[in-house]
C-alpha cells in the first residue's frame, strides 16, 4: 500500500514520516495553514532518501509556476488540486515527470480522468483539504485499472476500513496524523502507516511509475 503523508512543514516531520515507512511526502503551496515556502521545501527534500516521492501540492496555480516551483525545490511530482484543465496537466507532466490529479468525491470529471494524462487520480472529500470523511461509495466512480489515491478524513483508526471498502492503490493523509495544523504526531503517523500497509501490503510503491526513481527528471532532454 502506497502511503503519502501530506502537509509537511518541517524537516523533523518529513524524516519522521520516512522513518515510519511513508512512500511519499507532500508540501502544500496553496493557501493553507500548512502552506510552505519553496525554499523550505527544497531544504527538506534535499535531506530525504531518493526512494521517497516528494510532491508539491497546488490549487489553480499557473502551470508554468507549478513547474518552476517543482524544479526549484527539487520535487519529483506535482499534485493538482483545483480546476486545472487536461492541457494544464499535460503541460506540467511533460516537465515535472509525474502528476497526481485531485478530484472531489462524486465529481463527474473523474470519469474523464484519462483526458488529464495524469499518473494518479486522487479522490478527496467534496471540500478538499478539509480533513472531512466522505461517503466512500462516491469513490466507486473511479476508472478501473488506474492508480487511485484515497484522501479525505483518513485517520489511523479508519484507514484500514477505507482500504477494504475502496481498494485504492494508495492513501493520503494530513490532518488525521497531526497534533496541531502543520505539526505531525509521531504516534499517529506510525499507526497510520502500519495500519495502511497491514490492510493491503502488496499494492506497491511508486518505483514502477518512473524508469529510475532515484534519478532526477530532466524535462529538457525531451
Amino acid at each position: 500500500m502506497f502511503v503519502k503523508i501530506c502537509g509537511i512543514t518541517s524537516e523533523e516531520d518529513a524524516l519522521l514520516a520516512v522513518a515510519q515507512g511513508a512512500d511519499a511526502v507532500g508540501f502544500v503551496f496553496a493557501p493553507s495553514p500548512r502552506q510552505v515556502a519553496s525554499a523550505l521545501a527544497r531544504d527538506i527534500a534535499r535531506r530525504l532518501p531518493p526512494d521517497v516521492l516528494t510532491v508539491g501540492v497546488f490549487r489553480n496555480e499557473a502551470p508554468a509556476r507549478v513547474v518552476e516551483i517543482c524544479h526549484f525545490a527539487g520535487l519529483r511530482a506535482a499534485q493538482l488540486h483545483g480546476h486545472e484543465s487536461g492541457e494544464d496537466c499535460r503541460y506540467v507532466r511533460s516537465r515535472v515527470g509525474l502528476v497526481i490529479k485531485g478530484f472531489p468525491a462524486g465529481s463527474l470529471e473523474l470519469e474523464r480522468f484519462d483526458d488529464y494524462h495524469a499518473d494518479i487520480a486522487l479522490i478527496d472529500s467534496p471540500s478538499p483539504g478539509s480533513g472531512q470523511v466522505f461517503d466512500w461509495s462516491l469513490a466507486e466512480g473511479a476508472p478501473p485499472n488506474r492508480r487511485l489515491l484515497l484522501a479525505g478524513g483518513l485517520t489511523p483508526d479508519n484507514v484500514a476500513d477505507a482500504i477494504h471498502r475502496v481498494r485504492p492503490w494508495g492513501v493520503d493523509v494530513s490532518s488525521g496524523v497531526e497534533s496541531a495544523p502543520g505539526r505531525k504526531d509521531a504516534l499517529k503517523v506510525s499507526r497510520f502507516v502500519a495500519n495502511a500497509k497491514a490492510a493491503a501490503p502488496d499494492s506497491g510503491g511508486f518505483d514502477d511509475l518512473l524508469d529510475d526513481p532515484a534519478a532526477p527528471f530532466d524535462w529538457q532532454r525531451d
